[in-house]
């Protein structure tokens, strides 16, 4: 797991994020039970999640034909959130195009509320809504956010920590990295590394 922090030009923005990163990173430090966390070696669960556009979609089935790259952020219209969705669509939506993964941003706002920042960015890859935040859940990666609650429009209160989770197909998870602080970003490059190295040269295991 890793701790690293973005902050944004303007100094008002920076003193901002700057208090929010310290209450999330209190919180992570009072929540944060590392061997409850998502980590290598973990499994996907045959959970549904809601695509902006196409509706409900299944981990399961998508392992079927390529490795996951799951991206949990916040909720559309958090700043933070948006560079990162903005970021690995340049970055690396196409390296995972290429080796044949599914890239799927996932978020615990209601569907029709993320929509629009896959929309007004363009994104090429999947979006999704996980708004009873059943999979935040499974991963272990969630934290109760009180504030957020009007802008999830899910009457819940469970953000995740900015996490990327990476799984053959095979569903085992083979690379997870959860941060801290709210504006942190996984580098693209070592989630491509993982794909290559970890993922592209294992021959598939049958999933039972």
């Amino acid at each position: 797991m890793t701790r690293s922090v973005y902050l944004g030009a303007g100094e008002s923005e920076a003193v901002r994020r700057s208090d929010e990163e310290a209450a999330v990173r209190r919180q992570f430090e009072m929540d944060a039970v590392w061997s409850r966390m998502i980590a290598p070696g973990g499994r996907i669960p045959d959970l549904p999640l809601i695509e902006v556009d196409l509706g409900p979609i299944h981990l399961r089935r998508l392992l079927d034909t390529g490795p996951l790259v799951l991206v949990f952020i916040r909720y559309a219209g958090s700043a933070a959130c948006e560079e990162t969705l903005v970021a690995y669509e340049r970055t690396l939506a196409p390296a995972c195009a290429d080796l044949d993964a599914h890239l799927v941003a996932v978020s615990p706002q209601r569907a029709e509320l993320l929509a629009p920042a896959k929309h007004r960015n363009d994104l090429s890859y999947l979006v999704a809504a996980d708004p009873r935040h059943s999979l935040i859940d499974a991963f272990g990666i969630g934290y109760p956010a009180p504030e957020a609650i009007d802008k999830l429009g899910t009457r819940r209160a469970v953000l995740p920590y900015p996490s990327v989770v990476v799984a053959d197909r095979a569903g085992t998870v083979r690379y997870a990295d959860v941060h801290p602080f709210t504006a942190a970003r996984t580098p693209a490059a070592r989630i491509i590394a993982t794909l290559r190295q970890q993922i592209c040269s294992i021959p598939m295991a049958p999933r039972r």
